[in-house]
């Protein structure tokens, strides 16, 4: 018996956990479930970068995409030609269309389509010749969402400006674009060949102009790029780049993050295990402490006797990785109904045997971290113990320079795993942080309640009552451990759906009886009266008119907007140096609108000098704006001298038009504008009317529709969150379990306590509601902690990230806690079916043998 892990000790455990299979299954079952929710993640996330690398091509559908914002000048045109290879052209722009069928109308993105895009993949229609067909027909491609919608089927006509075509096919997929994208904007694609009899490229219209290329040969893409670089410089204008290996990337790095996340919620669900682990083995080895001392009097020395359930410990953390890790590669296959609206592929799954070693391995490993406190505190058991009875917990044995390291591994443990997670330092601390945080806050709620009702106990109420509420505190108690394991599980959940409600209530503002829900753009100049005049027919207010005029900035503070982009010193934000500007101009501030600093000029005289004009203070903070500092607008061709004469705050979550830069009146009069109205319809048939109106006399006139766009955004959300909150119910799960094994570890001792109660005259009705009580607490309290921490988080987000005000909805706690504290006595009486089932007599039977 020299040897630590000796033939004699395997034997030794092999016989005592035949003797123990039951409270050691409930020891492996909380590992099981995070060990599933790891692998399962990880396991998703290797097939989705393994089909995101072998679907390259497909995510951008040409080896080269090459953006401007307004028609290519003949100087690039030459240069698309002198790059030759095969070549499409897409001209895309947002536009409202028109079902005559139905007389339904939508806002839709519109494409108009030459050449033999996509050359990797294919759009995919139904019938399948659609797809090739209809720039022939000519016919369209309408969005199968949007014809579903509206009871539209192929053979139907859509009208695109003042220009009908008939359905040639419903478009189910594009290449590199997920099923989300239909829902924002729905996609209707067109011949380049009838782009100009729709009438819609008008001047101020929104449209991207896209050149699709597929070479022959392994081209270079850093000379094209650094090509066209010069040229958007030679040229001033922008010019967007975008190959495969850059669109991968993107892709790459969006679901990269995406399964960081959702790995980083399956893991506080095997942290949560690893609570249970500790909860149940902690039990265990405080009723084996009689049998090491029996060994030691036998001459077994610390170290052997601890072997035993040290085996235990690993053998049974490594069956439980294993049995987690078999149902994570079950439960992956059916993570792609969940997330797939949101991915531009269709996931090709595998079976990552990276994922089922990491399993495995972190299983094992957390099971043993988390088993190290009392299996270490086993060595100090003496000899004595074999009798006389150790009245405090085994742990009581280590010092605290021993716990103090155990805990230290933890916590590294912790951070390296999720640094192996994340790949990041900060991410992972930030994590560890976090999680420490939170244990440590349920961790000191736990104590303080058992502080307070020990010193505070209600001796006037009734004995069951008194009884179930001394549960709370007794020796070898669970209440830390069920504080824990449910109270983070709820934090988890609950945080994840208060923001998820604070985000929906931000939205919530077209609800109002006052609020705008209905903006027409792209109006032209001489559209703007009798369009206004079309309302009135209608009987919809005009509650808002407003000219836009497109500008660039030019200069800032006297050095030109190229000189400060290639000053790698300049801290001003290159997007709002570079990005095109949509401007009004008014005679006074409206009520979205507060003055911060300056003074607002309502009318001004160019011939006087600069303008002052009035930045928002988002803008004012990224080019970073002093009252008084020069700016040169470059108003389509024409340059405008102004300086910054005011900065505002505005309120950009209202329904209507607002504004980086606002203009006094008397300047951009005469400049070329279009115009928005805003206005509100009773409901969503005055919409459909006002719409309909619209588009068959002004059909180059757009729509926001906003109370569809609050439904869509409502409906992407809950995809979202579902997914979240899918893999997030690990933690809850995790923690009834945790419930389960704990009730089940301890079972024994309750027994003696149900005894003694039996034998002092309790009845069984009496000993199941003490039973009630001491659970009805646990679920009480752990719910509410964990629901107010996840209130305090949903605030904190809420005023830090989102700049929003969380008001918490009372009924979504009520509710919460009243189910959590239901599943809580549920399961918690379940188990303890054979505590009070048992007669005095079965107990001493058991003591005496």
């Amino acid at each position: 018996m020299n040897s630590f892990f000796s033939t004699w000790s395997w034997k030794m455990a092999w016989r005592d956990a035949r003797s123990n299979k039951k409270r050691l299954f409930v020891y492996i079952s909380a590992i099981i479930i995070g060990v599933a929710a790891q692998v399962a993640i990880t396991s998703f996330r290797d097939s989705l970068n393994t089909t995101i690398n072998n679907q390259s091509k497909e995510l951008l559908g040409a080896d080269l995409e090459i953006e401007t914002e307004q028609t290519p000048p003949d100087t690039l045109k030459a240069y698309f030609k002198e790059l030759g290879g095969d070549q499409s052209t897409i001209t895309e722009f947002p536009s409202m269309v028109l079902f005559p069928k139905t007389g339904n109308t939508r806002l839709a993105n519109v494409r108009a389509l030459t050449g033999n895009f996509p050359y990797y993949g294919t759009l995919e229609t139904m019938p399948t010749e659609a797809a090739l067909e209809f720039k022939s027909t000519p016919s369209a491609l309408v969005d199968q969402t949007l014809m579903t919608q509206f009871g539209i089927s192929v053979g139907d006509s859509v009208r695109v400006g003042r220009f009908t075509l008939p359905i040639g096919g419903a478009l189910t997929k594009v290449p590199g674009e997920s099923a989300a994208t239909a829902m924002i904007g729905p996609r209707v694609f067109i011949p380049q060949s009838v782009l100009d009899s729709t009438t819609l490229i008008q001047r101020g219209s929104r449209v991207e102009y896209k050149q699709y290329f597929k070479f022959d040969d392994q081209r270079d893409m850093e000379p094209i790029e650094a090509r066209l670089d010069s040229l958007e410089d030679h040229l001033a204008i922008d010019i967007d780049t975008e190959t495969i290996a850059e669109r991968q990337e993107e892709i790459g790095e969006a679901v990269s993050n995406l399964g960081k996340f959702l790995n980083l919620v399956g893991f506080v669900a095997l942290l949560l295990g690893g609570i249970g682990v500790a909860s149940s083995i902690h039990v265990y080895i405080n009723k084996k402490i009689s049998t090491a001392s029996v060994l030691r009097c036998f001459g077994a020395s610390s170290d052997q006797t601890m072997s035993i359930f040290l085996i235990q410990a690993v053998v049974l953390g490594f069956l439980g990785a294993l049995a987690g890790t078999l149902l994570g590669v079950g439960i992956q296959y059916f993570l792609p109904s969940l997330v797939s609206d949101f991915l531009p592929v269709d996931v090709e799954l595998t079976i990552s045997w990276l994922a089922i070693g990491l399993g495995l391995f972190t299983g094992t490993g957390v099971a043993l971290v988390f088993a190290l406190l009392p299996l270490l505190a086993l060595r100090k058991a003496s000899p004595l113990y074999a009798i006389r009875t150790l009245d405090e917990s085994i742990t009581s044995l280590l010092d605290n320079k021993v716990k103090a390291s155990i805990y230290t591994i933890i916590v590294f443990t912790v951070f390296g795993y999720a640094f192996l997670l994340t790949e990041s330092w900060q991410t992972a601390g930030l994590f560890t942080l976090g999680i420490a945080g939170a244990f440590g806050l349920l961790l000191v709620v736990a104590k303080l309640l058992m502080q307070t009702v020990r010193r505070f106990f209600p001796s006037h109420w009734s004995y069951v009552w008194r009884q179930g509420l001394a549960n709370l505190y007794r020796p070898q108690n669970q209440t830390s451990t069920l504080m824990l394991a449910l109270g983070l599980g709820m934090l988890l959940v609950s945080t994840l759906y208060f923001s998820q409600d604070m985000l929906m209530g931000e939205l919530q503002f077209a609800n109002r009886d006052d609020a705008p829900n209905l903006i027409f753009f792209d109006i032209q100049s001489d559209q703007n009266e009798p369009l206004n005049q079309l309302m009135e027919e209608q009987e919809l207010p005009i509650l808002q008119n407003v000219p836009l005029v497109t500008m660039r900035l030019d200069s800032l503070r006297g050095r030109s907007v190229q000189a400060i982009t290639s000053d790698t010193s300049s801290h001003v934000r290159s997007w709002a140096l570079e990005r095109e500007y949509r401007s009004t101009y008014r005679d006074s501030l409206i009520n979205s609108e507060t003055l911060l600093e300056g003074e607002w000029t309502g009318r001004a005289d160019p011939s006087q000098g600069a303008i002052p004009v009035s930045a928002a203070q988002e803008i004012a903070n990224d080019l970073n704006l002093e009252i008084g500092d020069s700016l040169t607008f470059d108003v389509q061709g024409v340059p405008v001298q102004a300086y910054v004469g005011s900065i505002r705050e505005v309120d950009f979550r209202r329904v209507q038009p607002n504004f980086f830069m606002l203009f006094p009146a008397g300047v951009l009069e005469q400049a070329p504008q279009i115009y928005v109205t805003v206005t509100r319809a009773p409901n969503q048939e005055a919409s459909a009317r006002a719409q309909q109106a619209v588009v068959q006399e002004f059909p180059n006139v757009s729509a926001i529709d906003v109370s569809r766009i609050l439904k869509t955004i409502n409906q992407f959300i809950d995809k979202i969150s579902f997914a979240i909150q899918f893999m997030a119910l690990f933690s809850i799960l995790t923690g009834l379990i945790v419930l389960g094994s704990s009730v089940t570890t301890s079972r024994f001792q309750r027994i003696k306590e149900s005894t003694l109660l039996r034998t002092m005259g309790a009845s069984k009705k009496q000993i199941i509601k003490i039973l009630s009580v001491e659970y009805l607490f646990l679920g009480l309290l752990s719910s509410f902690t964990g629901l107010l921490l996840s209130v305090s988080a949903t605030w904190l987000l809420g005023y830090f990230y989102f700049d929003i005000t969380f008001v918490p909805n009372g009924w979504v706690i009520i509710i919460g806690t009243i189910v959590v504290t239901g599943l809580t006595i549920l399961i918690g009486m379940a188990n303890s079916r054979s505590i009070y089932q048992r007669t005095p007599l079965e107990v001493l039977r058991t003591e005496t043998t």
